[in-house]
Order: structure tokens, then sequence, then C-alpha cells
């Protein structure tokens, strides 16, 4: 059985702070891309969401080294990274175990109904897997 993806939600982009800013307005200007006015404040970590036009987002996530959220070497949801949604974390955490995958969670940070997994590809490429709020 395979995890069943449902869509990109989104590429997080892990900059210095002192690059936050200028970061927002090089896609804001040069893209046109605007910042959702509902992004979660997730503490310690400042930045944008930048919305796309099918709905896909690109976070700005400001971190200078290793993030306040981090469970270990390589273990820092705050890396760049590419979001999934999936049907199910449930299914993909069992699916992701019956392979011997390692992979790590993330529960109530950014938002209180959230939860994440976070699994490394072959190629060492850090990925979200997440599950809309309500499904």
């Amino acid at each position: 059985m395979s995890i069943q993806v449902r869509e990109l939600h989104h590429v997080g982009f892990s900059v210095p702070t002192q690059l936050v800013e200028p970061m927002h307005d090089f896609y804001r200007q040069v893209f046109g891309l605007s910042a959702d006015p509902g992004r979660w404040h997730i503490p310690g970590v400042p930045g944008y969401f930048l919305d796309m036009p099918d709905a896909t987002q690109l976070h700005i996530l400001g971190s200078d080294g290793v993030s306040p959220y981090a469970q270990g070497e390589g273990l820092d949801p705050v890396s760049n990274h590419l979001a999934l949604t999936v049907a199910s974390l449930a299914l993909a955490a069992e699916e992701l175990r019956r392979r011997g995958i390692a992979f790590f969670g993330q529960r109530n940070v950014a938002a209180a109904e959230l939860s994440q997994l976070f699994v490394r590809d072959p190629a060492g490429n850090l990925l979200e897997l997440r599950q809309s709020p309500g499904d």
C-alpha cells in the first residue's frame, strides 16, 4: 500500500532571520506573491506564508541555526522542506513503519489542530506530511 497524497501544500525555505524581510520583498515584488494574513504564529520562527495562484504556498521560515523544534541531528522541521497533504497521517505513519522508514512527528506547534510527520527521502530531502484539519 502507498501513502495517498492529496496535494502539494507548500515548499518551506529556511533562511537566516535577517533575510526574512528581503525574501518577502523579493517574492512580493518580483513574482507578485502576497502574504497569507492568517499565517500561524510559530514561536521563535519569524516568517511569511506566501500564496501561489493554485493555493500552494511558499513558507519563508526564519531560523538562525537549529530551531527550538528540532528533535535531534537532521530532525529540524524548520529546515528546507516540501509539504504534502495526505489522506491520513495515521495510515502514513503505519506505512512508514511497515517499510522501516524513520520519521518524526510534531503536534500543536503552528496551530492547535495541526499534526505533522517528517521523513527524509533517499537523497536526504525533508518531506512534511500533513493532514487537513477536519479530515
